[in-house]
């Protein structure tokens, strides 16, 4: 079609965003209308960077983002993949050399509505800004009429899908406008645009602004920038913006009006970038409304030349084929007959995602959603992330970490991945720090790996994905400093400056030393001194020592000072022991829970301050004096049963309580005497899961034979009281634990064993010695070595050392593992 044929004003391109078919649609539109001007939907400040859309660097999927300068955290996204129309009309115009040119409100206006509307709504935080499902409008009410707002209750897509007899509007919109013929494209390239055009403003004759008043006040503005291209251009322009605006700009209006409409509007200043962007993000069930659930088959669609299922099939072939499934060329062959097929019977005018799905799963995956999952994960949704070129324009936060990415070779990327880092090499180490200063500032790239990383060892687990909304978070922690040493540093200060808990102080603590903020660092340990020394309650105290603990550790793995930290923590560790007994008693259910909970943390953190502080700390005295308080909580009839019982259980698995005083003091908790919910509870505390599951009952049988003998005789009035703790704790114990312990009550005391030891002989259960046999438990010392990696060649003798020194030896990095 040539310009003379075309009627007179605007060529008003109304599409459905992230729409291949639209996207299509658009491309030969604008061929044959051959605009002077190309006006696209989206904030004019965006101007600017749209000759970076023509850069070799630039890797849809991509979005606009913008941000308020003054508080980045308020952030606004505009997406466009490959198959988005206005992508599509962006790249036309630059290489037509025809000028472009965004048209719609600008993000410094959307920006302090949005802002407006969230501290009404009581929210914050980032959003997508016009780009859902065609319509483009965003929120929801009802309009001036009553009729019900379409965007909050009825896709615009849905109503005409409806009107056309389908129940599904995706369905609708791939048979209309995905699956559209070239011979129709070729006839009259603006042949949908009217029609689609014709269908809105029937709707918007009905839903009026669809119950949305930014989209009036957009839509004026719009209106406002067309007349001033028409002056520039006269009226051979394109308009490529939401169907849903089309009727709304081909309005005659007064340019009075549209500026009564914009008086008053709230602004902030705003700055705008290319970032990257993902099919994930793209899709709507991953909390995007995109209004498309599979933009990597959208993408498919628009990409593939000719015999897109073929082509498809073949793609999933492959992806199945990677993961070990048996898929062959007959499968291929198989299910594009099959998807055809149904395409015919549903009486589609070509095979959609509805019908290659179906064949997927009959034929190449055995009628089984599993793997069909991944193929919705992996080619349905897609991994795509964009990439933007360097010189797109960034805050210098990300410029800096932009920079130690690829010289850690550490690659952003949408798929989560596990990494595994040896602190003992300078790139794991610092591609380490890197990643605990962005966690300090709230950058959530990556994540510990749980049950992977160890406590106080050279080796840690990462599991990282990168998501586009971090850049926001990125230009957020922008406000802290200009690099990421500088901008973590000085939100340490400040939040050691602000923290009034000191369990909050520790755990900065233990972050300043993981990420290596030097200069933070003595901020902290004055904050940290000064919380430690005013607080009283033992329970803080409980809480902040293992940070304390675990920071030390990890100051000697990194070859860290931290003497002060030392002091401060054997200082915490001496007013728990004085404090924590008193502490113990006159405990309800759930305080006792909770205080157990903290024996263990303290337990643990004893353990890793005996051989990380200095020597002049008196470490040795340290666990002596905690053992002393295990003894004291053991016996003390004032304590918690489930403390009582923990202490026991700790003081034995250490050694230092023999198993004939831990029978006593069990027969002693569950004696005639003692209140039946008080055994239970300490029968948790002694074989609970937390205390290490129920194997001591496998290998002891004497502890067995008491607990079944107690029992046995629980008067049936108070059984049931105690029957809801005691299914608790012992369904917690792995099934192959409860299938021995059943089978060893089944077969009955043995001769010499719990029965034996219930009238006081002393004698063992069959098979068990009296106590450890040193000379077979010393054989296993070196394999145990050569597997935790300790034969490094500086003990020329190994069978020289003492045997208990030795067991030492191999006990601490035991006991570093967690």
């Amino acid at each position: 079609m040539t310009r003379a044929a075309r009627s007179v004003g605007p060529l008003l391109l109304g599409v459905r965003h992230h729409g291949p078919g639209s996207a299509r649609a658009v491309r030969a539109a604008l061929e044959a209308a051959r605009p002077r001007a190309v006006l696209i939907e989206g904030p004019p400040e965006g101007d600017a960077l749209l000759p970076l859309a023509a850069d070799e660097q630039m890797r849809p999927p991509v979005a606009l983002l913008a941000h308020a300068v003054d508080d980045p955290g308020q952030a606004a996204f505009w997406p466009l993949a490959a198959f988005s129309p206005e992508w599509v009309a962006i790249r036309w115009a630059l290489a037509n050399d025809v000028p472009v040119r965004f048209i719609d409100l600008p993000a410094a206006n959307t920006l302090a509505m949005t802002q407006t509307a969230e501290r009404q709504a009581g929210r914050d935080g980032a959003g997508e800004v016009g780009r859902d499902g065609g319509a483009d409008g965003d929120g929801a009410g009802e309009s001036a009429t009553g009729a019900p707002a379409v965007h909050a209750l009825i896709d615009p897509i849905g109503v005409l899908a409806e009107t056309a007899g389908y129940d599904d509007p995706e369905r609708w919109w791939e048979d209309v406008v995905e699956h559209r013929t070239h011979g129709v494209e070729a006839v009259d390239p603006r042949a949908p645009f009217a029609a689609l055009a014709e269908a809105m403003t029937a709707l918007r004759e009905v839903y009026e602004d669809g119950g949305h008043p930014r989209d009036t006040v957009r839509e004026a503005y719009m209106r406002i920038q067309l007349r001033k291209a028409a002056k520039e251009f006269g009226a051979d322009i394109a308009v490529v913006c939401g169907a849903w605006h089309v009727p709304a700009l081909g309005t005659k209006t007064t340019l009075a009006a549209d500026r009564a409409l914009l008086k008053g509007l709230p602004k902030v200043k705003a700055e705008l970038t290319w970032v990257p962007w993902s099919h994930r993000r793209l899709a709507r069930h991953s909390g995007y409304g995109a209004g498309i659930d599979s933009p990597g088959w959208y993408g498919h669609l628009f990409e593939a030349a000719d015999r897109p299922i073929e082509r498809w099939m073949t793609k999933v072939a492959g992806l199945l084929r990677d993961e070990d499934r048996f898929v062959s060329s007959a499968h291929v062959i198989e299910a594009v007959r099959l998807a055809e097929t149904l395409a015919a019977m549903r009486g589609r005018p070509l095979a959609g995602l509805t019908e290659t799905t179906d064949a997927i799963r009959a034929v190449m995956c055995d009628g089984s959603d599993v793997p069909l999952a991944l193929v919705q994960d992996r080619l349905i949704v897609g991994e795509k992330l964009g990439e933007v070129p360097d010189t797109a324009p960034a805050v210098p936060l990300q410029r800096d970490l932009t920079r130690q990415q690829r010289t850690l070779r550490l690659r952003p990327d949408a798929l989560e991945r596990e990494v595994e880092l040896d602190l003992r090499k300078d790139t794991d180490a610092a591609r380490s720090r890197l990643l605990h200063r962005l966690r300090l500032l709230a950058v959530g790239w990556g994540e510990p790996a749980a049950g992977r990383a160890s406590t106080g060892t050279f080796r840690e687990s990462w599991r990282l994905r990168w998501e586009p909304e971090l850049y926001v978070r990125v230009a957020e922690a922008g406000t802290w400093g200009t690099t990421v040493l500088s901008a973590a540093t000085a939100k340490a200060e400040s939040q050691a400056a602000s923290a009034t808990a000191l369990a909050e102080v520790t755990a900065l603590a233990e972050h300043c030393l993981l990420a290596e903020l030097p200069d933070a660092l003595p901020e902290v340990m004055r904050a940290l001194a000064d919380r430690a020394a005013l607080d009283a309650d033992v329970g803080h105290l409980a809480d902040a020592l293992p940070a304390l603990a675990r920071t030390l550790r990890y100051g000697d793995v990194r070859s860290t000072d931290t003497v002060a930290l030392g002091e401060v923590a054997a200082g915490l560790a001496e007013r728990i022991c004085v404090g924590l007994p008193p502490a113990c008693t006159g405990l309800d259910t759930d305080g006792a829970a909770e205080l157990r909970r903290r024996v263990d943390g303290v337990h643990t953190a004893i353990g890793l301050l005996t051989g990380a502080v200095q020597p002049d700390a008196d470490a040795g005295g340290l666990r002596e004096r905690w053992t002393a308080v295990l003894h004291k909580l053991a016996t003390r009839d004032t304590v918690a049963g489930v403390i009582r019982g923990r202490a026991a259980r700790l003081l034995l698995d250490e050694g230092r309580l023999a198993q004939d005083d831990a029978a006593r003091l069990m027969g002693l908790a569950l004696s005639p005497g003692t209140p039946p919910a008080d055994a239970a509870a300490w029968i948790e505390g002694f074989v609970g899961q937390a205390a290490g599951g129920g194997m001591l009952l496998v290998h002891d049988e004497r502890l067995l034979g008491l607990v079944d003998a107690w029992l046995t005789g629980v008067p049936a009035d108070t059984f049931a009281d105690v029957l809801p703790l005691l299914r608790r704790t012992f369904s917690a114990y792995e099934a192959g634990v409860r299938r021995t312990l059943g089978e060893l009550v089944r077969r009955g005391p043995a001769a010499g064993g719990p029965a034996a030891t219930a009238t006081g002989t002393g004698a063992t259960a069959p098979g068990f010695g009296p106590g450890l046999d040193g000379a077979r438990a010393e054989a296993v010392v070196p394999v145990l070595r050569l597997l935790l990696g300790l034969d490094t060649g500086t003990d020329p003798d190994p069978g020289s050392a003492d045997p208990d020194e030795r067991a030492e030896n191999v006990k601490e990095p035991l006991g570093a593992t967690g």
